[in-house]
């Protein structure tokens, strides 16, 4: 076997084994994708409800909420972003990050300090890389996420918008995340979480006079209830964020993973004609050896005759 030959055959055993392992990782990322599925969609109805019931109780009663009222003049503001403790998943963190950016933008622009909080590893690295602060950080759970962490990263932002933005309070919290629309196609958004979007509270005001208020009765108070639903409010809306974004990781890894096995079918069939084109020249080299040398054989028997 020739030097050449003896390459390509290497590199074809090489990819071939970077196919399965590609094509394994594709399998479990399509069967950790339904598992998601199936999370975000339990997940969902609730905080939405949630959501509907703290608007409602906002709009229904004339209490001044830290996590309900709108400041004047907004100087500080929060942002989440998640991201993945782990790679191989395209453009999905990446993505994320780039949103991020564009919104910490548009809030600097608006003359507004931003705190950046940030959930997997890809975004603490690529803030550590940069050199930006970063108020705090939780890795480790990205790939299946639990109510107890939604509620550990939900706690230090809760307290960051009750104080003061003298003592290092914020005024906004914005959560950048990837939402799963299909298995082809996750798209990041932000989105503000507190306090409650205007959009949100025209929509439950609309709601509330037609039905929702005369059903209810706040006891002991609407601040009190308010107290006891806010802090459930911002931890399943971020609960089912971590939840859209695990599943989009998992899309995205699969379809990461499908284009790499797809890659190295193609790789290996163009190694492969490679290498019987290498092995039909090294044919041919040697039929020509031996008929060369069977000629110059047979001219010398013939000189010596």
């Amino acid at each position: 076997m020739g030097a050449k030959l003896r390459v390509y055959k290497r590199r074809i055993r090489s990819v071939t084994a970077t196919k399965k392992i590609t094509k394994a990782m594709e399998m479990i990322a399509a069967s950790r994708i339904v598992k998601a599925q199936r999370q975000v969609a339990a997940s969902t109805p609730y905080a939405s409800e949630l959501t509907r019931a703290v608007t409602a109780v906002a709009t229904g009663s004339n209490t001044q909420h830290a996590l309900t009222t709108e400041v004047d003049k907004p100087a500080r503001a929060a942002v989440l972003l998640i991201t993945s403790d782990r790679g191989l998943a395209g453009g999905y963190s990446s993505n994320a990050i780039k949103a991020a950016e564009r919104l910490t933008e548009r809030l600097k622009a608006e003359g507004k300090e931003v705190d950046t909080f940030i959930v997997g590893r890809k975004g603490v690295s690529y803030y550590a890389f940069r050199e930006r602060t970063v108020a705090d950080s939780w890795t480790g759970f990205t790939d299946s996420p639990t109510y107890a962490d939604a509620k550990a990263v939900a706690g230090p932002l809760i307290e960051a918008v009750l104080k003061d933005t003298a003592e290092g309070g914020v005024d906004e919290l914005h959560i950048v995340f990837t939402e799963f629309v299909s298995m082809m196609t996750q798209s990041p958004v932000d989105d503000r979480l507190l306090p409650l979007s205007l959009k949100a509270t025209a929509e439950a005001e609309e709601t509330a006079q037609g039905e929702i208020l005369p059903l209810f009765d706040f006891e002991p108070s609407a601040e009190d209830v308010l107290d006891a639903l806010l802090p459930r409010y911002v931890e399943s809306r971020i609960y089912n964020a971590l939840l859209q974004a695990a599943a989009s990781k998992h899309a995205a890894t699969r379809r990461a993973m499908k284009s790499a096995t797809d890659n190295a079918e193609e790789l290996i069939k163009s190694l492969s004609r490679l290498a019987n084109a290498a092995r039909q020249a090294e044919i041919t080299q040697e039929i020509s050896e031996i008929v060369g040398g069977a000629s110059a054989l047979a001219d010398a028997t013939a000189g010596s005759d």
